[in-house]
């Protein structure tokens, strides 16, 4: 490495880019620890036991007359939203 400042391709010199070590990586907010551990846990089982991705993808993420809501974002928003569709899932694979 050379002591000598940047400089462009016709001789002018360039400025030092800075740099930031510690640079934010994530521009939006990050789901809390306890919500994404609860939408892997309902994500799981019903990949599990509905059959695979397509038949769970479709459980979680439509509408649910029985929940009154959107499995996913009831498991999401609090331990009792996750628990009644933890209980749903094993209703609908049971039947």
């Amino acid at each position: 490495m050379s002591d000598e400042p940047a400089t462009s391709p016709e001789g002018a010199p360039v400025a030092e880019r800075k740099t930031t070590p510690f640079r934010k990586k994530f521009s939006s907010a990050r789901m809390p620890a306890d919500s994404a551990e609860r939408q892997g846990r309902v994500t799981t089982l019903a990949w599990r036991l509905l059959g695979g991705r397509d038949e769970a993808m479709a459980f979680l993420n439509n509408h649910d007359e029985m929940l009154g809501g959107r499995p996913l974002d009831l498991a999401v928003a609090s331990v009792e939203g996750c628990e009644a569709v933890e209980r749903a899932i094993a209703a609908k694979a049971a039947a």
